[in-house]
């Protein structure tokens, strides 16, 4: 086993990775439920198309309709899917450029759950009426639920642009909620104004609250976001979005403790929800917690096919030097993966500890290629040759990482061990040098060494 191992990546970016979990606290469609702040572990109810059809009798100065398309809409008042689609399918055939049959034939497919068929239907809707703004937010939802952003956006812009008549004008909010969502992410900025422009017309929710305390962490608020994520438990102290928000901010400021108190208590209130476990993990794991392995191995238990949780699992299993369990999980990840650089780094670090070193080099080498900025790749790969006979490819490794990350003793003593294989003598001493000066007493190994070398180089 070596006894001189550069820090590479002992422990995955656990914030990072919680983000992964973290993406699904909040939904990402354009629905805007009236309470989204219970356990995530809940089953979500199924979503509902966003604009049913109106009935002839509600507009103001009623248009002809045919008696086909007027029977189809009741029953599609009364959910009666399968009538109205006997109705429509004949009507459609002879009429096929009809936008209000198109509208509701759509709404019936969409209520059914054949969201293909629903967007060519209102898609066909919008072709024979451009101005329709149930077609537009219909499909611009749709979308959103499907997690097209690009191909939803462009819809529900036009939603908000367009006249409600006779549909619900606080529809439009739910256009706006959409946008919001989609925005939030890329452009934090505009995702609040549209926050607000639905909010002029809507009442605010509790995925609202949510959103904005997201949307002011994505901006550095740090203030604003847990005072909004506060609110939220001031009105629904079981909200696990809201706790898992505001677990979210103290882990970046490292107040783990009050993460940890937080986390606990919430957990009291949903106990089988993945993300306050995985978080309460990550504060357990920061604060050196044996707690932390058995947490997230009965997590992994409960979710395996969860990559996230995978990857926690087998992170928290490298540092308590179980590398073989550890390497065993980044491996089924890496089949699923294989082009993960910090997958290959972490599979990488695991092989050096178990004096794989051949393997090792294999894994950082492929890391490196796919990842050029990845200093701990290049880290990897330095130790890596540097055991297996290739200074060249040290001293290769050890600039590219130069550009990415500063110098340690670690790497200064890869450095001068590297140009002493290949009898580059001064280098080989500057190093040396350089290496006593940062270690400080820190490897005593490795000092004797390089002491040891320096008066045979210095002769």
């Amino acid at each position: 086993m070596p006894s001189f191992v550069p820090r590479l990546v002992t422990r995955f970016a656990f914030i990072a990775l919680l983000a992964a979990v973290l993406s699904g606290s909040l939904p990402a469609s354009g629905q805007n439920p009236s309470s989204s702040t219970g356990s995530s572990s809940q089953p979500a109810p199924a979503p509902q198309p966003a604009v049913p059809p109106t009935p002839p009798a509600a507009t103001p100065t009623p248009q002809p309709i045919a008696a086909e398309v007027a029977a189809a809409e009741a029953a599609i008042a009364s959910s009666d899917w399968k009538t109205a689609e006997a109705k429509l399918d004949p009507y459609l055939a002879a009429h096929p450029s009809d936008a209000r049959a198109l509208f509701d034939a759509g709404y019936v497919a969409d209520a059914q759950n054949r969201l293909d068929d629903a967007a060519t239907l209102y898609r066909r809707a919008i072709v024979a009426d451009p101005g329709s703004f149930e077609a537009h937010i219909s499909l611009g939802l749709l979308l959103a639920r499907e997690n097209k952003p690009s191909d939803a956006r462009p819809e529900l812009v036009t939603a908000t642009t367009l006249d409600p008549g006779v549909a619900d004008p606080t529809l439009k909010a739910r256009a706006w909620r959409a946008l919001a969502r989609i925005d939030s992410n890329s452009d934090p900025a505009t995702a609040s104004s549209e926050l607000l422009e639905a909010l002029k017309l809507t009442p605010e929710t509790p995925s609202d609250t949510l959103l904005a305390a997201r949307l002011a962490e994505s901006t550095d608020q740090f203030d604003a976001a847990a005072a909004a994520y506060r609110r939220v438990l001031d009105e629904d102290p079981n909200s696990a979005p809201a706790s898992a928000g505001l677990a979210h901010l103290l882990i970046q400021r490292k107040d783990y403790p009050g993460a940890e108190t937080l986390l606990r208590a919430a957990l009291l209130k949903n106990p089988d929800d993945p993300t306050l476990t995985a978080q309460l993990a990550t504060v357990l794991a920061d604060q050196d917690k044996a707690e932390a392995l058995p947490l997230l191995q009965k997590l992994h238990a409960a979710h395996p096919d969860d990559p996230a949780i995978t990857r926690m699992l087998a992170a928290i299993l490298a540092d308590a030097a179980d590398y073989a369990g550890s390497d065993q999980l980044f491996v089924h990840l890496l089949a699923a993966a294989p082009d993960d650089a910090e997958l290959l780094v972490a599979h990488g670090q695991n092989l050096v500890h178990e004096a794989q070193l051949g393997q090792a080099y294999i894994a950082f080498n492929k890391a490196t290629q796919i990842d050029p900025a990845n200093a701990d790749g290049w880290s990897g790969l330095a130790f890596a040759a540097s055991k297996t006979g290739h200074p060249d490819v040290t001293l290769h490794a050890l600039a590219m990482r130069s550009r990415y990350a500063p110098e340690n003793a670690s790497t200064l003593f890869l450095w001068a061990t590297a140009y002493d294989s290949l009898h580059q003598k001064t280098q080989a001493a500057a190093y040396y040098h350089r290496f006593l000066t940062t270690s400080a007493g820190k490897y005593p190994n490795q000092e004797w060494q390089a002491q040891q070398r320096l008066l045979i180089l210095e002769k």
